[in-house]
């Protein structure tokens, strides 16, 4: 179907009141998923970030880089263990996410932003003293996977008043110098909370929270985070949707406004979601 002058017109009239509306403020997008491995949505993503950018929104993306680091082991013979959805971390382990993570993926992140006419630095959370953290304690040894004990954004701050888009990888630093892996959800929910984030977006490979979860026709749009203990004790957050969601609460009780889950397998969901009047995914508000 062709789309028509007007038609582009329209889409951009109907744009204006939320670039106004957001210019100035700080989105966090954290990117996984399929949209992070398929080349095509890859690319959407980017140009999303880019565009919004170049309208005034101070983009910080935070990703991880699971499938990259599953690869690179695999590559050296060596198998990757998952804990809880977690994965087990040893020395050899944490050598491959730490250049997986703050190297490749990063960087290749980084370029991609820039071939899109973005001005990108990358960044991980051992710059700066960024991410602190500490041993994840419990009935299982994680080995080096680390909880987010602080955030310090003084060099995002300085990267989002230069016009950067900050991109970072998430790894964080104990009081020792003790390197650990970080959930990209986990370290996205803080940072945003930590810059006053107008919005956390989490991309994802599902289209949101759903009433019934074989059912996509069933997404529920907006939850307030009073209601979430009933939909987990109903089993309508389940799961891998449960660490994703205390994520988006945690951050909205920290002060960022709205967190959203959105499905990242749907191009240029990130501009849907922020820019048009029926959004996307699932929106979780105060």
């Amino acid at each position: 179907m062709q789309i028509t002058n007007s038609d582009k017109a329209q889409v951009l009239a109907e744009a204006l009141p939320y670039i106004q509306d957001y210019a100035g403020k700080v989105v966090v997008v954290k990117y996984g998923g399929n949209a992070m491995v398929d080349g095509a949505l890859k690319a959407a993503v980017m140009s999303d970030i880019v565009l919004l950018s170049l309208v005034g929104i101070k983009i910080v993306l935070v990703h991880g880089g699971g499938p990259e680091i599953t690869e690179t082991l695999k590559a050296i013979g060596k198998e990757s263990k998952f804990i809880g959805g977690l994965r087990y971390t040893d020395e050899e382990t944490l050598k491959v996410a730490q250049m997986v993570l703050a190297g490749k993926t990063n960087k290749d992140l980084v370029n991609l932003l820039e071939q899109q006419g973005g001005r990108a630095i990358g960044l991980c959370g051992i710059d700066g003293r960024m991410i602190s953290a500490k041993k994840i304690e419990g009935e299982a040894d994680l080995g080096f996977v680390g909880e987010v004990t602080g955030v310090d954004a003084t060099v995002l701050r300085d990267a989002l008043d230069r016009g950067y888009i900050p991109v970072i990888a998430t790894l964080g630093c104990g009081e020792d110098g003790t390197v650990y892996n970080i959930n990209a959800d986990s370290a996205a929910c803080r940072i945003a909370a930590e810059l006053h984030a107008e919005n956390l977006i989490s991309m994802t490979d599902v289209r949101g929270l759903l009433r019934n979860r074989d059912d996509e026709n069933t997404l529920i749009p907006e939850v307030k985070v009073s209601e979430v203990p009933l939909l987990v004790r109903q089993g309508v957050i389940a799961g891998g949707m449960i660490p994703k969601v205390e994520c988006c609460v945690e951050a909205v009780r920290r002060g960022v406004k709205r967190a959203f889950i959105i499905d990242g397998r749907i191009p240029h969901s990130i501009l849907i979601e922020l820019m048009t009047n029926e959004g996307i995914g699932t929106m979780f508000l105060g």
